[in-house]
């Protein structure tokens, strides 16, 4: 058994060491990969009997090690065939297309570009020939992922590349553009609020990419953004999204924020609530602070205590859960293009353009079950709580 690990908060690490425990419980013959690789010393202490560990991206390196655990097989022509799209752990009908790995940004309370290293952008006509080989075999969505999708190309200085015999320069703009080609769902994530994704909302506009964007903003109040060194304003953001909404009234904004960041008083977290009200995020995450060894922000003074976080947390989730409620009462009697991603015994579950898979709501069809995964059918929304909402279907229509 391989372990994929991450080592980002401590939750993620402890979800890994019991993996890995589980693991060698169910097994015995384990090995461990991924970002929390990088504290092998850590890992052998706790599970000895671990036969390796590898770091991030340390593909060959897993490779070898399975090959000196397990005898490496005769190859066989006739049926060691591996699809051209590759080996996906994803369901058949969405894959995520990763283009670039590592980070530039230094975020104080953050320890990936430690782990995973300075920003490294794929070519894009890598990136563009995994796109048409995904969809080939049947891919319905494309999920663009990277630790800062909006700096994709800043590296290599935006050079120009080629793909199908023509030009396209390693940025984020000619990526989204000659994605949206392959007539599939493609849907943003990781967007760093730079000024060049003011030129994608046209693309959402114009149906060409799915009007979604999963922008990370972290918080609202200036300080505690300098903290974290991270950019920006509520103002200037509120005003942004202001202007995104008119350009493309159908946008869909995701968002996290941390509480309880050293340093957080009262009067900021009150701040951070009141942008909300504002800003009206369709879908939003929040996670208490967690010091993280190695990050910065560890050093800082004023540590706020965990029962203040948890109270702020139990605050900031009970606003955004009434803004969520109240927009997605606003969708009941709308008709929306589902993807389905499952049929169960109570029928089949599926997604608008509104969310992304595991970490936004769910469209549910009871005592629908004529669909099958991957199919996009035509739905009118009858009923809504605070997360999700439910359909049934209606007369296909144009797309």
């Amino acid at each position: 058994m391989i372990v994929n690990t991450c080592g980002f908060i401590d939750s993620a690490v402890q979800e890994s060491l019991d993996t890995i425990g589980e693991a060698l419980a169910a097994n015995g013959k384990v090995l461990v990969t991924g970002c929390l690789g990088v504290k092998k010393d850590e890992i052998i202490e706790l599970h000895p009997n671990v036969l390796g560990v590898t770091g991030p991206h340390a593909y060959d390196e897993v490779l070898t090690q399975v090959h000196k655990h397990v005898a490496k097989p005769v190859h066989n022509p006739f049926i060691d065939l591996v699809p051209p799209q590759g080996v996906k752990l994803t369901p058949k009908h969405y894959a995520y297309l990763k283009i670039s790995e590592g980070c530039n940004h230094r975020c104080t309370f953050c320890i990936i570009p430690s782990m995973r290293g300075d920003l490294d952008s794929r070519p894009v006509g890598d990136v563009l020939g995994e796109a048409k080989r995904l969809v080939d075999a049947g891919v319905k969505e494309l999920l663009v992922i990277s630790q800062d999708t909006s700096a994709y190309g800043v590296d290599v200085k935006h050079k120009t590349d080629f793909w199908d015999g023509m030009p396209v320069k390693t940025h984020m703009q000619q990526l989204c553009e000659e994605l949206a080609k392959q007539g599939v769902w493609i849907r943003l994530h990781y967007v760093y609020p730079y000024p060049h994704v003011d030129k994608i909302i046209p693309l959402m506009a114009e149906g060409k990419i799915l009007p979604y964007l999963d922008i990370p903003f972290q918080h609202a109040n200036k300080r505690i953004l300098k903290l974290m060194k991270r950019p920006g304003s509520s103002d200037r953001v509120l005003e942004r999204i202001a202007k995104w909404r008119e350009i493309c009234p159908e946008l869909v904004i995701r968002s996290t924020f941390i509480v309880g960041f050293p340093g957080e008083t009262e009067e900021e977290f009150e701040e951070l609530l009141v942008f909300l009200e504002e800003a009206q995020l369709d879908r939003v995450g929040c996670f208490k602070y967690s010091p993280v060894e190695g990050a910065t922000a560890n050093a800082l003074p004023d540590h706020v205590p965990d029962e203040v976080m948890e109270g702020r947390l139990q605050r900031f989730m009970a606003v955004q859960a009434k803004i969520s409620s109240d927009k997605l009462q606003a969708r009941i009697g709308q008709e929306y293009l589902i993807l389905i991603d499952e049929v169960n015994s109570l029928g089949a579950v599926g997604r608008s353009y509104m969310d992304a898979p595991e970490v936004d709501g769910k469209v549910y069809l009871s005592d629908d079950f004529d669909a099958k995964p991957g199919d996009q059918i035509w739905v009118q929304i009858i009923h809504a709580d605070e997360h999700d909402v439910w359909g049934v279907r209606v007369e296909d229509e144009e797309d």
